[in-house]
């Protein structure tokens, strides 16, 4: 292990021991440097790493600070990765979304509020009576997120909200390519409301297993069309000749 690597370790362990809290300021440079054992150069570019990640926040002529470690905060890199993801990747996001989808479904069934039922059955209603594509897709990414909220865990969350905000594109095209797409999705909303209302719990995370494995499954038949002639992919943000333009 280097003697950067070696630092990165040890600040990690400050934090996780409590030593330094969210908010708080590191001592300077040369005392750090000291305390850790490690050159004040392999400091400084375990703090860059660190920084790049946002465990850190660098402030010129104030000094690093760990910053708020707020989930949706550290979870920008993964933002990175997926805004520059190839349709074959895209693909393994959306088996990445059933998986964490159903488990969501699965917590909001496990303790429904009402609340929450009259928020979903809301989207529900207007998704009904939408005549928008781009309108049912942001309806449909309210859906999830009223979801993913209600399980509780931020970083379930938080990659939910980066996962689904990177499939905007695909789900629209659907709506406008798949016949049926736009009835199924609405349909499969009201199924996944009524297992939740009945607080059956496998039930909503069967449901939504479902509708997600739905798009996942176009996905990979419109992908399997396109290698078969080798035309461009209308699945990714690379080439929107194809495209609609994503609501805002």
């Amino acid at each position: 292990m280097s003697q950067t690597d070696n630092a990165i370790a040890a600040v990690k362990r400050m934090i996780e021991n409590g030593e330094v809290k969210p908010g708080d300021r590191l001592p300077p440079e040369r005392e750090l440097g000291e305390a850790l054992g490690v050159s004040r150069n392999s400091l400084r570019e375990a703090v860059k790493s660190l920084e790049a990640i946002r465990v850190l926040d660098v402030r010129r002529g104030d000094g690093t600070y760990v910053t708020s470690l707020d989930p949706s905060l550290l979870l920008e890199g993964i933002s990175f990765i997926v805004d520059i993801h190839d349709d074959a990747t895209l693909i393994e996001m959306f088996g990445v979304r059933r998986i964490l989808e159903a488990a969501s479904a699965r917590a909001a069934a496990s303790s429904p509020t009402p609340d929450l039922l009259g928020r979903l059955t809301e989207i529900a209603d207007e998704s009904a009576l939408t005549q928008s594509i781009d309108d049912l897709v942001r309806l449909d990414t309210d859906f999830h997120r009223e979801l993913a909220t209600a399980a509780g865990n931020r970083y379930l969350s938080g990659i939910l909200e980066t996962l689904s905000s990177s499939t905007v594109r695909a789900r629209v095209w659907r709506g406008l390519s798949q016949v049926g797409a736009v009835d199924r999705t609405v349909s499969e909303h009201a199924a996944i409301i009524e297992a939740i209302r009945a607080g059956d719990a496998e039930l909503a995370a069967a449901l939504m297993t479902a509708h997600v494995a739905g798009v996942e499954n176009w996905l990979k038949s419109a992908a399997s069309l396109v290698g078969d002639d080798g035309a461009d992919a209308p699945l990714d943000g690379g080439d929107t000749r194809h495209l609609p333009e994503e609501s805002s």
